[in-house]
Order: structure tokens, then C-alpha cells, then sequence
């Protein structure tokens, strides 16, 4: 695969960087090589990329783009999202294509799940 010229990496701001950790390798499975105490790697997410501490998050409201990720099981995320101290901002609804909820994570930042269809 040639890389040149793709997206490679995505770094995101976390105001507490143990408990997105927690979550993200909760409900999605994601490792983690941490780099100090401010800054986290994680890979095993369809794209490496990187949490760092800040007191900024992003939602689309502030004009951050939408970061979605994939499930095969979209209800079943949901509900994993919201055990793991997410918070549900946009009920799953249908698109052109698939279905798709909104979550924030524990620090406020805004992702999307997506999936072909409902019972997928």
C-alpha cells in the first residue's frame, strides 16, 4: 500500500487520559503504548492515532470534524458506550447507506458508530 499522500494518524484531545483509556478499551477493544504521563497511543483501531491531555474537546456544534468508527453490532455498541460512562447524544437513526449514532466520550468529544444496517 502506498501511504504517501494518505491520512496516516489522528491525535485527540482528553482532559483525563486513564479514563478514556478505560472506555475506549472497553467498549472498542483498542491497545494502548503510552508515551509519559500526558500522552497515549492507540492502536488496533482501523487508524493509529493518539490521545494528549488537554482541557479542549471537540463537537461537530464547534465545527470539529466527525470521527465515526464501524460496528458490526451497532445497538449492541450503543449499549456498551453507555455502560462504559458514554453518553448517547444523537439516538441511532438511518442515512443513505446505513445507520448511525452519536456519542460523547467521558472527556465531552463527539464520535459517531455507523453501521449497514440495524440487525448487522
Amino acid at each position: 500500500m502506498n501511504l504517501h499522500n494518505t491520512l496516516n494518524y489522528i491525535e485527540i484531545p482528553v482532559s483525563d487520559l486513564p479514563l478514556t483509556k478505560q472506555f475506549f478499551q472497553q467498549v472498542f477493544t483498542w491497545e494502548f503504548v503510552d508515551y509519559g504521563s500526558e500522552y497515549s497511543c492507540f492502536v488496533n483501531a482501523g487508524i493509529n492515532g493518539g490521545f494528549y491531555l488537554s482541557k479542549q474537546h471537540f463537537t461537530l456544534a464547534n465545527g470539529s470534524p466527525l470521527l465515526v468508527l464501524y460496528s458490526q453490532k451497532l445497538a449492541s455498541t450503543q449499549q456498551a458506550i453507555t455502560a462504559a460512562g458514554g453518553t448517547i447524544s444523537q439516538p441511532i437513526f438511518s442515512f443513505p447507506g446505513g445507520c448511525r449514532f452519536h456519542f460523547l466520550d467521558p472527556n465531552g468529544n463527539e464520535f459517531a458508530v455507523w453501521s449497514e444496517s440495524l440487525s448487522s
